[in-house]
C-alpha cells in the first residue's frame, strides 16, 4: 500500500482497540466498515446502508470502496 492509499485510509478508518474491540470503524463512528461490505453483499445499495447508518457519511463510504477496490486491483 502506497503512502497515499495510507494516508486516504487513515482519513477514513480508523482502529482503536479500546474501541469495539478494535473493530476497523468508519473514522468518528463506533460503525465497523464490515457493516458496509455486508449491506452490500446482501444485495442493498450504499443509499440503504446510509439510512441505516447515519453517522456514516456518503463520502466515507465511497472512499472506503474506491480504497478497497484499488488495492485489490493492485493485488491481482
Amino acid at each position: 500500500m502506497t503512502a497515499e492509499h495510507q494516508s486516504r485510509l487513515n482519513q477514513t478508518v480508523w482502529v482503536d482497540p479500546a474501541r469495539m474491540s478494535g473493530v476497523p470503524c468508519f473514522k468518528g463512528t463506533r460503525v465497523p466498515v464490515q457493516a458496509l461490505i455486508d449491506h452490500i453483499e446482501g444485495d442493498s445499495t450504499i443509499e440503504e446502508f446510509l439510512e441505516g447508518f447515519p453517522s456514516v457519511s456518503r463520502s466515507q463510504a465511497v472512499q472506503f470502496l474506491e480504497l478497497a477496490t484499488e488495492h485489490l486491483l493492485a493485488c491481482a
